[in-house]
C-alpha cells in the first residue's frame, strides 16, 4: 500500500471521527436548549398560578364586598360630603355651593322629590349644580338602594304609594304622637305624661331593644298614652313600622360597615387599611423612591398666585374636619374614614407634593378615598389659595409661609 494510500485513509477516519463529535455536540446543545424552554415554559406556568391564586381571592372578595355593600354605606361614601351625615345638607361643603346641596328632611324635599326623580338625578346629576351622575359607578340596584335609604332615613313619614311598609304604617298610626321625625309631636310632648319616646335619643336607643318595641306596639305600654296595635295592624305591619322607626329614626346599625370608604374602589377593610398605613410607617422616609425628583419650586398652574391668608380661612371652615387644624390627618371627622385622610406633615408628602400636585388633588379629588373634586364649585382662584396655604404652611413651612401661619 502506497504511504498515499495510507494517509488518505487515516484522514478519512479522522475527519469521521470529528463528524461524529461535532454530531454528538450539536445533540448535547439542542437537548439542553430543549430543557432550558421547558424550565422556561414552567417558569411561567408556576407565575401565572401564583398570580391567579393571589388576584383570584382578593377579586372575589372585592366582588362579594361590592355585592354586600348596604345602602347606609353608599350613603356615606358618595353623598354624605355634601348631604350631611344627617341629610340635612348641613356639612362642610355647604357654604362653598352657589346652590346649596339638597336638604332632604323639609316637607319641599318630601313633595317635589319623586322616587324616579331621584334616581335620574343620580344617575345623571343636575344640570347647573354640584351634583354630578354616578352612573359610572353605581350600578342600578345600588342607585335605588341608595335612593330608597335617603327616603326612609331623611324624609318624612308618607303615605306616598312608592313609601316603603313600615314608613306608611308608622305615618298613619305613629306619626301623630312621635312626630314625623320620631321626636315627639309638638302637641303630644306638651300634653301627655309621661311624653312620647324621642326615637332619636341615645336613652332609646340604649333601652328600646327590638323585640321590646314589637310587645310595645302589638300590647301597648301600660301608664301611658301608647295603646296597643294588635287588632289594627298585622304582624307584618308590626315588624316593618319596628324596623323602620329602628333604621330611621334610631340609626340602629347605621354606622355599620362604614368605618371605611369604597368610593371609586377603595379598599375598605381596617385590617387593609391598618396594614397599609403600618408598612408605610415602618419604611418612614425610605418609603419615598429615591430616584423621584420632584422640584418643589414649581409654581401653581395656569400662572395662578395663592393667597396663603385666604386659603388659611377656607382650609379651616372646609378641610380642617379631615386633615386637622395641623395638617396631620387628625381631624374629628378622620377616626371612622379609611383610608386616612392625607397627612400634609410627613416626610412622604414633604417629599412628593410640590404646588401643582397640591392644586390638581385639591381640583380633582383623589380616587378611593372621601376628598372630592372640589373644580365643580370652586374657582381656579379659590383653589390656589388653599393650595398655596397649605404648602407654605404644611408641606415646606417656613419663611416662606409664616404671612399664613397661626398665631
Amino acid at each position: 500500500m502506497s504511504p498515499r494510500s495510507s494517509l488518505s485513509r487515516s484522514a478519512r477516519v479522522g475527519l469521521g471521527t470529528s463528524s461524529l463529535m461535532l454530531a454528538r455536540l450539536h445533540a448535547l446543545r439542542m437537548q439542553a436548549l430543549r430543557m432550558q424552554a421547558l424550565m422556561f415554559m414552567l417558569g411561567v406556568m408556576l407565575v401565572l398560578v401564583l398570580v391567579s391564586g393571589f388576584a383570584g381571592p382578593a377579586a372575589a372578595a372585592e366582588r362579594s364586598t361590592d355585592a354586600a355593600q348596604k345602602p347606609a354605606a353608599l350613603y356615606h361614601n358618595y353623598c354624605s360630603v355634601c348631604h350631611g351625615d344627617q341629610g340635612d345638607g348641613k356639612s362642610r361643603a355647604r357654604d362653598s355651593f352657589s346652590r346649596p346641596p339638597r336638604d332632604f328632611t323639609t316637607p319641599q324635599a318630601l313633595q317635589e322629590m319623586t322616587r324616579d326623580r331621584m334616581i335620574a338625578a343620580v344617575n345623571g346629576g343636575v344640570p347647573g349644580t354640584a351634583m354630578v351622575g354616578w352612573k359610572t359607578q353605581l350600578n342600578e340596584t345600588q342607585v335605588a338602594g341608595v335612593v330608597d335609604y335617603i327616603r326612609d332615613t331623611f324624609m318624612r313619614a308618607s303615605l306616598a304609594s312608592d313609601a316603603s311598609r313600615g314608613r306608611q304604617v308608622y305615618a298613619k298610626s305613629c306619626s301623630v304622637c312621635h312626630g314625623e321625625r320620631g321626636t315627639g309631636s309638638m302637641w303630644a310632648s306638651a300634653n301627655l305624661r309621661p311624653a312620647p319616646s324621642d326615637f332619636s335619643s341615645p336613652q332609646a336607643r340604649t333601652e328600646l331593644g327590638r323585640d321590646r318595641m314589637l310587645a310595645s306596639v302589638a300590647a301597648g305600654r301600660p301608664g301611658t298614652a301608647m295603646s296597643g296595635f294588635e287588632r289594627q295592624l298585622s304582624s307584618e305591619d308590626r315588624v316593618a313600622v319596628v324596623d323602620y322607626i329602628r333604621s330611621a329614626f334610631m340609626r340602629v346599625g347605621a354606622e355599620s360597615g362604614i368605618s371605611g370608604t369604597r368610593a371609586n374602589g377603595a379598599v375598605p377593610e381596617a385590617k387593609n387599611a391598618t396594614t397599609a398605613a403600618t408598612a408605610a410607617t415602618a419604611a418612614g422616609p425610605s418609603a419615598v423612591p429615591s430616584l423621584i425628583k420632584v422640584d418643589m419650586k414649581l409654581p401653581l398652574p395656569q400662572g395662578l398666585r395663592g393667597d396663603a391668608v385666604a386659603g388659611h380661612k377656607f382650609y379651616d371652615a372646609n378641610c380642617a374636619t379631615c386633615h386637622g387644624v395641623k395638617g396631620d390627618g387628625q381631624g374629628p371627622r378622620a377616626y371612622f374614614i379609611n383610608p386616612k385622610p392625607r397627612n400634609f406633615i410627613d416626610a412622604q408628602s414633604r417629599a412628593l407634593l410640590n404646588r401643582p400636585a397640591v392644586y390638581a388633588g385639591v381640583a380633582f379629588g383623589k380616587r378611593g378615598t372621601e376628598m372630592p373634586a372640589w373644580d365643580k364649585v370652586l374657582t381656579p382662584q379659590q383653589m390656589a389659595d388653599v393650595s398655596e396655604y397649605l404648602f407654605a404652611s404644611f408641606i415646606q413651612p417656613g419663611p416662606a409661609g409664616n404671612a399664613a401661619k397661626r398665631p
